[in-house]
């Protein structure tokens, strides 16, 4: 592919907005429905080709832009450039590092690692959902099956996808994989790479979901410990005294009307409190490894309401009573939203001032940044080489990839309210949110409230 000049490039994407504009001031009442079909059709494989031009600018970022000219790391910069999900920002640098071309460390353009796909994507014959299919059968073909194979199966799977919906695709995926694949002879390596556990987002009535996939040896040592633990009358939380250890009565395991899940659920929650428990996890950010937890006094007295944990979870009010019998209680008060005075010599924030921080910023107070408290370490918005004091009023939450911008032409400080602003340098700065809101959804209502009352 030739070189394009800059005055090229900008003269073909106002050409492109330009004729998009037209289309969009269009009336299609004139048109009959096979043609009205046919337009979607053109507009579908358009829509297919996109991702194809952008895969060239996103690799190149990847390759030549650092974090400080990104703002960031590139996930986190394009999602919050283009505002899309971090999720999604991935899935495209995923996405444009198997069909995109690349460059090798001598400067030498390489093919992209899935040819047929990538062509097929460029000629608008494959969509985002074929791609997915394809990438993921690739990546999940076993290590012992080799590139010839590999090349003719991904060419194979891009044909397919010309004339079947990614849904047709993933079955014949399935078939192709049992053909190379018979005996499903999986390597660690291969078993490695798909390991994982996540916890998804709260639902309405606090409760979490829970999908991903162990190793053996994982499934193995659960196996063992939820044997013991998740037997019949372990660690019911229906029990006055839960039996956790040793061997609970015949009576206790006969009133035990629990399923098999909840039986699970309830003894992994047994080994956790007991790892807490146990003192021996040491120190996460300064403090003791802890459930954190922050409410106000009303919801307290009431009973009612939820609090909010360090990890960004709601906990019932029930539940933080319950926790609250057996832990160690600290009180953080503030004036008018801001935390009291509380500060020391030292660079490192105290423990004190740790606790105050998760009640005030909850978590990373970098705009837009969804980071809980437990996942952030305590920042300086005036710099502790110039001031040499550590204020609980100059102090703010960043998760780790934030606070290295703080470094990198970003800067932070407090403005009248008490709350934390982190302006961006000039070449980053395109008129965005300059504190998090994410946390505190309560000033959102509160600033409609100021706004119908203004009005």
């Amino acid at each position: 592919m030739r070189s394009s000049t800059r005055e090229e490039i900008v003269e073909v994407f106002d050409g492109l907005q330009s004729y998009l504009k037209c289309a969009l001031d269009l009336s299609f009442d004139a048109l009959t429905t096979p043609e009205r079909l046919a337009l979607l059709q053109r507009c579908e494989k358009l829509r297919r080709q996109l991702p194809a031009v952008e895969h060239s600018l996103i690799n190149q970022l990847a390759e030549q832009a650092d974090e400080a000219e990104l703002g960031g790391k590139l996930p986190s910069a394009l999602a919050n450039r283009l505002l899309i999900t971090r999720g999604e920002a991935s899935r495209r640098i995923h996405e444009a590092a198997d069909l995109g071309e690349r460059t090798a460390i001598t400067g030498e353009v390489l093919p992209p690692l899935l040819p047929a796909a990538a062509e097929a994507q460029r000629n608008g014959q494959i969509g985002p959902g074929h791609v997915t299919v394809i990438r993921n059968f690739w990546h999940r073909l076993p290590d012992f099956v080799d590139v010839e194979t590999r090349d003719r199966a991904e060419s194979h799977l891009a044909r397919l996808g010309g004339d079947h919906r990614p849904d047709e695709l993933s079955k014949l995926a399935d078939k192709l994989t049992d053909c190379l694949n018979p005996d499903g002879d999986f390597t660690d390596h291969d078993r490695a790479r798909r390991r994982g556990l996540t916890i998804g987002k709260q639902d309405v009535d606090g409760m979490s979901p829970v999908t991903g996939f162990l190793t053996p040896e994982a499934r193995a040592t659960l196996d063992a410990v939820l044997a013991k633990l998740a037997g019949p009358g372990m660690c019911n939380p229906a029990d006055e005294s839960p039996c956790v250890s040793g061997t609970p009565s015949q009576a206790v395991i006969d009133n035990d009307t629990r399923t098999t899940g909840q039986r699970n659920h309830d003894a992994l929650l047994a080994l956790a409190r007991s790892a807490l428990a146990s003192g021996k996890l040491g120190k996460h950010n300064g403090l003791s490894a802890s459930v954190i937890v922050t409410t106000t006094l009303q919801e307290l007295e009431s009973g009612c309401g939820t609090a909010l944990t360090g990890g960004g979870t709601r906990l019932p009010m029930s539940d933080v009573i319950r926790l609250a019998q057996n832990a160690h209680n600290y009180l953080a008060i503030f004036d008018r939203g801001r935390p009291l005075a509380l500060y020391h010599r030292k660079r490192l924030a105290s423990p004190a001032q740790r606790i105050m921080l998760h009640a005030s910023d909850r978590g990373c107070s970098f705009p837009g940044c969804d980071a809980p408290g437990y996942l952030t370490e305590v920042h300086h918005t005036d710099p502790w080489a110039r001031s040499k004091r550590t204020d609980i009023r100059e102090l703010t939450l960043a998760c780790g990839p934030h606070h290295k911008l703080a470094d990198n032409g970003w800067i932070t400080r407090k403005n009248q309210r008490g709350e934390t602003e982190w302006v961006p340098p000039p070449h980053l700065d395109r008129g965005q949110p300059r504190t998090n809101t994410f946390h505190h959804p309560e000033k959102l209502l509160r600033a409609d409230e100021d706004d119908d009352e203004a009005a």
